[in-house]
Formats: structure tokens, C-alpha cells, sequence
């Protein structure tokens, strides 16, 4: 078994927006169900841990939380829509040595129709401008690519490269955390040449992390095209998702708990049979996911195989075109 190295914390399914691509906001977690202080002290240290939801901003004691989690964790970083800006300031007023990624799902009128929030495009650019004013250093934003939001990738990345912030992206997927079974691309050629774009901008880069975040994205189009994943998928192995009620899952699309933290510690749990059982259904699994949580350590561990592709394609002129992963199946 590999060292852990990272967690999904789901502090909450309560959310405040009605995302088209995710119904978690139809099934909320209930306040006085969800686990408090002392379970999440039982957690290991770990490299990373990305607090989300839901959105997390709903937890009153969310200061609380981080304040542990601090402790638990190299580095901190909190999924957020950003629409409570006065509620994430008072947070990073406290906390600023952690980081935040808000979700921006296109310009103003797409991001609003698909995260089915007022004003949110205006309320997350305002939380992200009022984070960079008070110097916080790690904040970015980031979109789920649908066909809805797909001709605006190129915008927002340059959006993001213009207030010197991250930017991540993601496509859509199906599974029991986002109640979502018929997420799909109606038109996966126009998505996959968005990224094309987005992958040929981030080649163009003088940052390393920018040459491997396109070796990431090179990925999502292969997942697009309905291919076979292009590293192994080690969670519940190196990594895990913490949900509200305090079980322990691989991921957030294996429904299959390993236990529950509120009645045992975490060790008997990650080492128990139950989750012995879970790695191997996790093993065996079908799925082609490619989400940041369960490629970011396999694009480390294996940094031989994105370091290759990306001397190939940024140093020796390979052409996207050119790598069968991009032919139809």
C-alpha cells in the first residue's frame, strides 16, 4: 500500500447553488448530522487536503474545521462557488496561508445559468479580487467543461493569467456524490478542441507546472473520447474522501465505504479488511475517471511517463494531432 497522501474532505452536501451538472444541492446533508471537531482530529497528516462540498462556506464552525485541518495537512485548500464573499474574507482574514479554488463555470452568463445562482459570476470574480487585494498567494478558479461552457475555456484562462491566478478545469462525470448519471458531451469534438487550445497555451508557458497541467488536460480529451484512462487510478490506496457523516470512501464515484470514523480510528479503518476489500473493487474498477484528486499523485508517482509526453510535445514539436490518444475509437 502506498503512503497516503491526500484527502477529499466533504464537510458538507448542503449548497447553495443548482448546478445543472451536479443535484448534491437536492440531497443536503442535515447541519446536526454531519461530523464535528473531534472526528476530524482523528485524521492522519497528510500531504494535501482539499476541503469541498456541497459548499463548505455553509458550515458555521468552517474556521474550526480548518483550524484543525491545519494541523493535519502540508497544505490546505478549500472548493468553493465563492458566492458568501464576506464569509470566505472573514476566513482568510484568519487563515491566509491556505488556499481556495472557486468555481467559475464560464462567463457571466453561462457560469450563472448552469450554476443556477444570481449574480454568481459576480460574486465569485469579486471573492477572487478581494483574496488577491489582501495578498492571499494560493487562489485560483476553475471550470467543469460541459458543451454549454466549453467556447469560454480560452477566456477565462487568459481571465486567470490577467489577475495572475491559478486555473484549473475539469469535465463533466457521473457519480453517486454529484447524484448525476446522465452527464454527457452531445458534442465531445468541440470540448476536445477547447482543450487542444488550452493545452497548446500552457506548452507555450516558461512554467513547468504549466507543461504538465497540459499533460492533465491532454488527459481529460482522452476521457472525452470515451478512452481508457492514461495512468492507473490508486484511490483508497494513496489517497481518500471523507464525507460528511464521517465515512471513509476511495473516491466520489465507488460508493463502497471502508468505515465510519465516527466509530473507530482512522488506522483500524484503512487497515482493516473492509478496506482491503474496497482496493480490490477499486482495482478492478471501470471507470475512466479523470479528476485532479485521482491523477495529481499518479502524475507524480509515474512523473516519468507526463514527463515524457511533454518533452515530446513541448521540445521535439509533436503535434497534438499526431498522438493517437486524439483518434476516434
Amino acid at each position: 500500500m502506498n503512503p497516503i497522501k491526500f484527502a477529499s474532505v466533504i464537510v458538507t452536501y448542503r449548497c447553495n447553488a443548482k448546478c445543472h451538472m451536479c443535484n448534491t444541492w437536492q440531497y443536503p446533508s442535515k447541519s446536526e448530522e454531519e461530523i464535528g471537531i473531534p472526528v476530524y482530529q482523528k485524521l492522519p497528516y497528510l500531504n494535501t487536503v482539499n476541503v469541498t462540498g456541497g459548499e463548505p462556506f455553509l458550515r458555521k464552525d468552517l474556521d474550526e474545521i480548518v483550524e484543525v485541518l491545519k494541523t493535519k495537512s502540508k497544505r490546505l485548500v478549500i472548493s468553493s462557488n465563492g458566492y458568501f464573499t464576506d464569509r470566505v474574507l472573514r476566513l482568510f482574514e484568519k487563515h491566509r496561508d491556505i488556499g481556495i479554488r472557486i468555481s467559475i463555470e464560464g462567463l457571466p452568463k453561462a457560469n450563472d445559468e448552469l450554476r443556477g445562482l444570481s449574480d454568481g459570476f459576480d460574486r465569485g470574480i469579486r471573492t477572487l479580487i478581494e483574496l488577491n487585494r489582501m495578498g492571499v498567494k494560493d487562489i485560483g478558479f476553475g471550470i467543469t467543461v460541459t458543451d454549454r461552457n466549453a467556447k469560454d475555456v480560452m477566456e477565462l484562462y487568459h481571465l486567470a493569467r490577467m489577475m495572475g491566478l491559478e486555473f484549473a478545469t475539469a469535465a463533466i462525470h457521473n457519480a453517486f456524490y454529484f447524484h448525476k448519471f446522465d452527464n454527457e458531451f452531445k458534442d465531445p469534438d468541440a470540448a476536445s478542441a477547447e482543450f487542444k487550445r488550452l493545452i497548446a497555451e500552457l506548452l507555450k508557458s516558461n512554467k513547468v507546472k504549466d507543461w504538465f497541467r497540459a499533460y492533465f488536460n491532454y488527459g481529460l480529451v482522452n476521457y472525452i473520447k470515451g478512452n481508457p484512462r492514461l495512468l492507473p487510478c490508486e484511490m483508497g490506496m494513496d489517497s481518500f474522501f471523507l464525507d460528511p457523516c464521517g465515512q471513509i470512501l476511495p473516491c466520489n464515484v465507488l460508493n463502497e465505504p471502508m468505515g465510519n470514523l465516527k466509530d473507530a480510528s482512522f488506522d483500524e479503518i484503512w487497515k482493516g479488511a473492509r478496506a482491503e476489500e474496497v482496493r480490490k473493487m477499486v482495482r478492478g474498477c471501470s471507470e475512466r475517471c479523470w479528476m485532479i484528486g485521482s491523477v495529481a499523485q499518479q502524475m507524480k508517482k509515474r512523473i516519468s511517463e507526463p514527463a515524457l509526453w511533454v518533452l515530446k510535445h513541448k521540445f521535439l514539436g509533436k503535434k497534438l494531432e499526431d498522438s493517437c490518444v486524439f483518434a476516434k475509437k
